[in-house]
């Protein structure tokens, strides 16, 4: 199991990390996924072996949101 911290532009409510968090949880590997608005982070607990970084990167840009 590996973890990772994303910073994530244009998060700005709750609506906005309810999205995120429910793309991140669709691929198939990543156990959890939790963020932080006043971090504008959202930090993934996945396997390694099913999924990549850049795996939860797209799946955050195709829900319109753009990690940094």
């Amino acid at each position: 199991m590996k973890d990772v911290s994303l910073q994530v532009e244009k998060m700005s409510c709750g609506n906005c990390l309810s999205t995120i968090e429910k793309a991140l949880k669709s691929i198939d590997g990543v156990h959890q996924a939790t963020g932080s608005l006043e971090n504008k982070t959202i930090n993934v607990q996945y396997d390694e072996t099913k999924a990549k970084v850049s795996d939860l990167t797209h799946a955050i840009e195709n829900a319109g949101y753009i990690v940094i």
